[in-house]
């Protein structure tokens, strides 16, 4: 089973992944962007103001490709749960938002992010969505980059809810104003009851 968090920065992914390791210590648990090579050059270009939008969509994409051969399907083969902090979803949403706001490609950025990642990505059985406004998220990341400003965020919500409508027997909600023990028990329940 492969369980996603996602939600905007600020809204408590790593917290719950770690309160989620108690209860499943047996799961794996793995994040995005990763710790290989490519996880490096996506972390490098968070930096980078100026990076191309499109160019840095690739880097997410080729992260993600390397991540599902060296961690996810080997896990999931081995009849592991997976849990991963951020997921293509992450990608939908942030980058749908990047392309968006400067026009850089032809139709519905979103769908261009979407359609990228359908044919080689694994579909997640459950996403838990940590629910939290822009203005939250912003300001409890500290705006440390430049997809954690207030405005940008604004956009990021706004496509996570596209998706989670979209899809609602995939997507699980949680309020992430919640206590981060609520966060948790709810993430556990909804996990609990797909097994």
């Amino acid at each position: 089973m492969l369980v996603t968090l996602e939600g905007p920065d600020g809204s408590g992914k790593s917290t719950l992944a770690a309160g989620l390791r108690d209860h499943f210590p047996d799961a794996t648990f793995t994040r995005e962007p990763t710790d290989s090579w490519y996880g490096d050059a996506v972390s490098r270009s968070l930096g980078d103001d100026g990076a191309d939008p499109v160019a840095e969509l690739f880097l997410y994409a080729a992260d993600h490709a390397d991540h599902l051969t060296r961690v996810v399907r080997p896990a999931l083969s081995a009849g592991d749960l997976v849990v991963s902090d951020r997921y293509s979803d992450s990608r939908i949403a942030y980058q749908g938002a990047t392309l968006a706001a400067v026009d850089a490609v032809t139709g519905d950025p979103v769908e261009y992010v979407r359609d990228l990642h359908e044919p080689f990505s694994v579909a997640p059985d459950l996403t838990v969505l940590l629910d939290l406004d822009a203005e939250t998220a912003a300001r409890r990341s500290a705006a440390a980059n430049k997809f954690e400003r207030a405005d940008y965020l604004k956009r990021v919500v706004e496509n996570y809810d596209r998706l989670a409508r979209a899809d609602p027997e995939r997507f699980v909600r949680i309020d992430a104003t919640t206590s981060p023990e609520t966060v948790c028990e709810r993430a556990v329940d909804a996990i609990e009851s797909r097994r």
